[in-house]
């Protein structure tokens, strides 16, 4: 498996051992049997990568709650095995200034999950799952789509303020774009979640999260005056 880039990490996230220990059983759950390579190298590098420093929402605290709604909507998946792996990938490659980060994550699952024995079948449905999280638009009947989307923008529809320090985190990993730059970009993201005819597509995640998500987005939308 690649190894991440060489930057200073954060300290350890005081679950490591916890999701380490999730990530362990849900890999060979997912192999269907086998055992071998071992399985914790894998999960390593994942956590070092959810570790890097440029992250500042897009970190491990944004991983354990993706899998947390995860489990919550597993039973709508139709391979929830699947959607967990995808879960650990979807943001593993998280580089702010650029936008091939979905590509470039779901590339990495093609490599690392047949070396580390998933079969080939939920390989290439855990990459499709990774490179869905770009738009969070899955077709009708997706089930795995819609429950990995759905965990992914569970933030969306968090208390307003929850809502503003997912905000706040969103822009200084984006320090770096000048403040201008950065209202007229962030604005377009929101009209296009707006856009959306759902934003949340499981029954349990409309019925909990749709309304109060787009409070949160029109409003965010509103303070960045655009």
């Amino acid at each position: 498996m690649t190894s991440p880039r060489h930057r200073p990490a954060q300290p350890p996230h005081p679950e490591h051992d916890a999701l380490l220990s999730r990530w362990v059983v849900l890999l060979n759950s997912a192999r269907d049997g086998a055992c071998h390579p071992a399985p914790h190298p894998y999960g390593e590098n994942l956590l070092a990568r959810w570790s890097e420093p440029q992250r500042r929402y897009h970190t491990t605290d944004h991983l354990r709650a993706t899998l947390d709604h995860v489990d919550a909507l597993a039973h709508h998946a139709a391979d929830p095995d699947a959607v967990r792996l995808a879960a650990w990938f979807h943001d593993a490659v998280y580089l702010p200034e650029r936008s091939t980060n979905e590509e470039r994550s779901a590339r990495l699952a093609e490599r690392a999950l047949p070396e580390a024995g998933v079969p080939a079948p939920r390989t290439a449905e855990v990459a499709r799952l990774v490179r869905l999280t770009r738009t969070h638009d899955p077709a009708p009947g997706d089930t795995n789509g819609e429950a990995l989307c759905d965990a992914d923008l569970a933030v969306l529809g968090g208390p307003p303020d929850a809502y503003a320090g997912y905000a706040a985190a969103v822009r200084e990993e984006f320090a770096f774009v000048p403040d201008d730059a950065f209202r007229t970009g962030r604005a377009a993201a929101l009209r296009q979640l707006l856009g959306l005819p759902r934003l949340f597509h499981t029954p349990e995640g409309y019925g909990r999260w749709e309304q109060t998500a787009r409070r949160n987005l029109t409003t965010e939308l509103e303070l960045l005056g655009a």
